[in-house]
């Protein structure tokens, strides 16, 4: 058996980005036999099976996945992995080639940890406009100066998805929460909408059980980001997704269940408030942005305002230690 599966999830993928993805895992020093490969075909086009060989790893598997969307894909790879370590690795992640090998060693170092995850750094197709720079957090890129992690939900030890490494036992959890909410599959990418929040969903699944999270400035990866998403029109539509996924994870965590987001959870409403009141002296393009923002959070009130169905309580896999500390 394995000791960790990647599990790379992809919808009619860049060729030239998941050949370099692919290089990448080639290249990794942990020895292959000791880890997989599933590559979960989500609904693409053509058959990445008849495409894309894996027959230079041992352990490489195609899985088609015909339901669209992040969440379904990623579900689907729970299910079929067999590794005790899950690492999640988006169509357009260049992992550093101890990557992996950093991995495992977390995982046998900090059992403490549920999930964690490294510092995202950027390569642009194109050079970027200056004024893009506000909106590249939520590109999913993370600088990391020094390890930070947390035994509550804390959003600075919190990784991104790309690279995320998550502990079996809270994947199944995750899966199993899922089965029994039909709202929580709403959250995450589906074709061409920009929703997200499937991440954060799995960070507090993680803190539920009674585990901690974990930022590390050892473990690096490179994210292709195309010119596409640089456009204005691209980065309207993630505003839009991005707001909606966060007042969605307010209603589906609230704040008794997360106390560390309530005093964010003010902040954004009070500078909400302001944006208001302050709209008339925008420019155009800022306007844009800020309606978008306010039609995402309109749409997830009326998805999410009825009450979701109750996420089953389990027995925390570890328990949780009696004080709260982050470091």
């Amino acid at each position: 058996m394995p000791d960790l599966s990647v599990i790379i999830c992809t919808h009619n993928p860049k060729a030239a980005y998941l050949r370099r993805v692919l290089a990448a895992l080639q290249a990794q020093t942990l020895p292959r036999e000791r880890w997989e490969l599933l590559l979960i075909d989500n609904a693409s086009t053509e058959h990445l099976a008849d495409i894309w060989n894996l027959s230079w790893h041992p352990r490489a598997r195609h899985v088609r996945e015909d339901e669209v969307g992040l969440t379904p894909a990623r579900l689907r790879g729970i299910q079929e992995s067999a590794g005790e370590l899950l690492v999640f690795v988006d169509d357009d992640n260049v992992l550093d080639k101890k990557y992996l090998e950093q991995a495992t060693a977390i995982a046998r170092d900090w059992p403490v940890l549920g999930v964690w995850g490294g510092q995202v750094e950027p390569e642009f197709e194109t050079t970027p406009e200056a004024w893009t720079k506000r909106y590249w957090h939520l590109l999913a890129l993370k600088t990391v100066l020094q390890d930070r992690w947390a035994n509550f939900p804390a959003t600075e030890s919190f990784p991104v998805g790309a690279g995320m490494c998550v502990r079996k036992p809270i994947a199944r959890e995750y899966q199993h929460q899922l089965s029994g909410n039909s709202q929580r599959l709403l959250l995450g990418r589906r074709g061409k909408a920009l929703t997200s929040g499937e991440d954060m969903d799995i960070f507090l699944t993680a803190c539920q059980a009674g585990f901690g999270t974990g930022v590390f400035a050892g473990l690096k990866i490179t994210h292709l980001i195309p010119a596409a998403r640089l456009e204005e029109n691209y980065l309207v539509r993630l505003v839009e997704g991005v707001a909606y996924s966060t007042r969605a994870l307010d209603f589906l965590h609230p704040s008794d269940v997360i106390p560390a987001h309530a005093e964010q959870r003010l902040k954004r409403w009070l500078k909400h408030l302001r944006n208001q009141a302050g709209e008339l002296f925008l420019d155009a393009r800022e306007r844009r942005f800020h309606r978008a923002a306010r039609r995402g959070r309109a749409m997830a009130e009326v998805d999410f305002a009825r009450p979701p169905a109750a996420i089953r309580a389990t027995t925390p896999v570890l328990a949780s230690p009696g004080k709260q500390e982050v470091c």
